[in-house]
């Protein structure tokens, strides 16, 4: 590890070192270290947030056209460059590389759709009720705002945060996840050269407890966006209300899929092996509940069972395969611990669940599938975050129905059927945030409104011009003659 490249933080326009580096190791190959990153201190966090809220008065004023431009060209450069970071993403979270550079290509499309949205910007001009009165109602950008992204999607979901918050006039402090700092700092780098004043966006890598809480609880910080762990964003948002800062939060998942007598098996499975699965099921919007009704039931298992065979786990850069290594080993210990909790609790393996060897040294798990299980067992009810997945059978669609709804989550849900009565039925009655009809749980547009509901999501949407209303505070003028 001794020699391997180090990359600094990003505050106030220029690249500053730190006093404590973290290596970053390939969960494909544990021998493969990607480089060294910075660890930001609190000193360094509150120097990034002095650096944006001194900036701020000037880019949220700025001309739109310059604010455009600078995000159109981040979002080629990252489309240009979409092989060799996708290369970068594979490599460090454990993506395969189709994969990768899909996610790639999403965060250069996200930074092309707000560049359009600088030009884009839109208020009212209204009669008052008073004669010889007019009102105005306008957006202005909320201030500095304290990025904290997972990582699960390195580039994508900063990318979702960042454009928007500059697109609209705000300054950025962005914390990535301790576990991927290389997609973040790539994207900082590709930034920092786009025609940005300094100060507007500041890179701070590092651990959640020092550089997270240190934007958190800054009084000069206006709001932050979290996507992340249930637990740390219930915290994020009572320390954000107590001191009356904008919060945005999007957490955990237990997604159901739910599986009607009238689907097409074949559609069905394929469609639930994307969802559980794919991306080593490390998704907020997997599918880890399959949820089955009586007279599909026996056939969807062992037609699960079969498909899973053709399965190909391995290193994420290798050609032909289907699904990564796990990000690393704490959440490999996690998924095998769910596996044996699956076990004790009565529910039966179908297929998978035990570790894969490689040519390489490796976090490589087979996906897990568990057959007759119940609602009550934890396998159904908390969020694993790895590919395994649990069937469950049920009497009906409207058993089906109320299972899916059975959860403290509503961030994505998905039905199989080739009955419009019951995909219209589950669209308007699901309590999820977003529905999916004969479609993966999993894979969503970069120009829409993405966020759930219950236990998932806090706050307003992020995408589309639906971020608008985080990243945007609403001003009313009145205008006499």
């Amino acid at each position: 590890m001794t020699g391997s490249k180090r990359f600094d933080n990003y505050i106030g326009g220029e690249w500053v070192t730190a006093t404590e580096y973290s290596t970053n190791i390939n969960p494909s190959d544990l021998s493969d270290v990607i480089g060294e990153y910075a660890k930001a201190d609190v000193a360094q966090v509150q120097t990034a947030i002095d650096a944006a809220r001194a900036a701020f008065p000037a880019w949220s004023t700025s001309g739109i056209q310059a604010r455009s431009d600078a995000l159109d060209k981040v979002g080629s450069e990252i489309l240009a460059r979409k092989q060799e970071l996708g290369t970068l993403l594979a490599r460090e979270e454990g993506k395969t590389l189709p994969e990768a550079i899909g996610e790639v290509s999403r965060a250069g499309n996200i930074f092309k759709f707000f560049a359009g949205e600088c030009l884009r910007l839109s208020g009212d001009y209204l009669p008052s009720v008073r004669p010889g009165v007019h009102v105005e109602v306008t957006r202005e950008a909320l201030g500095v705002v304290g990025l904290i992204t997972p990582w699960n999607f390195p580039i994508a979901i900063p990318a979702w945060k960042i454009a928007p918050a500059l697109a609209y006039g705000n300054c950025v402090v962005f914390k990535p996840a301790d576990l991927v700092p290389g997609c973040a700092w790539a994207l900082a780098e590709i930034i920092a050269r786009a025609g940005f004043p300094a100060g507007v966006f500041n890179l701070v890598m590092g651990s959640g407890r020092v550089v997270g809480d240190a934007i958190v609880n800054s009084p000069k910080v206006d709001g932050i966006s979290f996507t992340g762990s249930v637990s740390v964003g219930r915290q994020i948002a009572i320390s954000c209300v107590s001191r009356q800062a904008k919060v945005q939060l999007e957490m955990g998942g237990k997604n159901p899929q739910v599986i009607l007598d009238d689907a097409d098996l074949k559609q069905a499975v394929e469609l639930a092996v994307q969802s559980a699965f794919y991306s080593t099921g490390q998704r907020c919007t997997a599918s880890s509940r399959l949820i089955v009704t009586a007279g599909i039931h026996d056939k969807f298992v062992e037609a699960m069972a079969e498909r899973m065979r053709s399965i190909k786990v391995g290193h994420a850069l290798q050609a032909g395969i289907d699904i990564g290594p796990v990000v690393s080993r704490a959440q490999l210990d996690q998924d095998l611990g769910y596996i044996d909790i699956a076990r004790n609790e009565g529910a039966r393996l179908v297929a998978g669940g035990s570790l894969v060897t490689c040519n390489t040294e490796g976090y490589f798990l087979a996906p897990a599938l568990f057959a007759d299980s119940t609602a009550d067992m934890r396998i159904s009810r908390e969020e694993v975050f790895g590919p395994v997945a649990n069937i469950i059978k049920v009497a009906d669609y409207e058993a089906a129905l109320a299972m899916a709804n059975d959860t403290e989550f509503g961030l994505s849900a998905g039905i199989a059927t080739t009955s419009l009565k019951y995909a219209n039925h589950f669209k308007r009655h699901s309590q999820a945030g977003m529905v999916m009809v004969n479609l993966p749980t999993a894979g969503v547009d970069y120009h829409v409104p993405f966020g759930g509901r219950k236990g998932s999501s806090y706050g307003s949407r992020e995408q589309g011009r639906y971020a608008q209303e985080f990243y945007t505070v609403v001003k009313t003028s009145y205008i006499g003659s």
